[in-house]
């Protein structure tokens, strides 16, 4: 009995981790690998290093062609940020006064 309640503390602690880092971690990554395959011609999205555009095109090697006001640019749809995008997209919130 005494050997379990010295290994209590070290399961505790490996299940806290779990429940706090590890399985939110998880659910994030599933909903950007999610959010990359819905993404469709069309849509505005912005990189994770903040830039504005179109999509263009969507290639199957994990790539799409973006179009901003410079010229058109390439990049992996890994690159895209869904949680700027969804602010980007979502429709304007009126103020009440």
């Amino acid at each position: 009995m005494e050997q379990i309640q010295g290994f209590l503390p070290i399961i505790l602690l490996f299940a806290v981790m779990y429940l706090f880092l590890i399985r939110p971690q998880m659910k994030k990554q599933k909903q950007e690998k999610k959010f990359a395959a819905e993404i469709k011609v069309g849509d505005r999205v912005i990189t994770k290093s903040g830039l504005h555009a179109k999509v263009l095109n969507l290639n199957d090697d994990g790539t799409c062609v973006l179009e901003t006001s410079a010229g058109k640019v390439k990049f992996e749809r890994s690159a895209l940020s869904m949680e700027m995008s969804a602010k980007l997209n979502a429709p304007a919130k009126i103020e009440k006064k």
